[in-house]
């Protein structure tokens, strides 16, 4: 390939090489403390499991895979939805726009339900995710052929990103403890 023809991708590459260490399909912990009553009544606290998006936070950015709570025992697999008419039953002035499914598998119908009373389907439609920063979480739910309804806002504030255990196990607790910022 000659130099003319690749002087148009130069831009993309050098942002992609400026991006950052972490690659597409990058796998974070980042943890999650209530900011107010309704929040700490609701979850008491989550770790949202996320996944680099394609060359680093340049395009993709991050992206929920599983929801787990901080406080007791429960988890849940969310899925990328576009859900154009999940974000359309958001409050007036909502600016969340990353709406994630919560999938019925294991402890997901169950949180569904806690978070949206009576819905058959419920999704989780969120801020963007970053390092430092609060997060915004709208649940959403529908009940058979009725159209999404907004169910609850949640507010948090960021504790931490969790760094993983070590390849050889978890003998050292350390390495489960939170760590702020990176």
């Amino acid at each position: 390939m000659t130099t003319a023809r690749l002087r148009p991708l130069l831009p993309v590459l050098f942002a992609a090489a400026c991006a950052g260490p972490a690659v597409a399909g990058d796998i974070r912990y980042f943890s999650f403390d209530p900011a107010d009553e309704v929040t700490r009544r609701m979850t008491r606290g989550v770790t949202l499991e996320v996944e680099q998006g394609l060359l680093g936070g340049l395009f993709g950015g991050l992206q929920a895979r599983g929801l787990y709570s901080t406080s007791a025992r429960g988890s849940a697999r969310l899925d990328h939805d576009g859900g154009s008419p999940v974000r359309a039953a958001l409050p007036d002035g909502a600016r969340e726009a990353n709406v994630y499914r919560i999938a019925p598998e294991g402890d997901g119908r169950a949180l569904g339900r806690a978070l949206c009373p009576g819905s058959d389907e419920a999704w989780l439609v969120m801020g963007r995710l970053r390092l430092n920063t609060p997060l915004t979480v709208h649940a959403v739910g529908r009940t058979g052929d009725q159209p999404p309804r907004h169910c609850v806002q949640l507010s948090y504030t960021f504790r931490g990103e969790w760094a993983l255990p070590p390849s050889d196990g978890p003998e050292s607790n350390d390495s489960l403890a939170p760590r702020l910022g990176r």
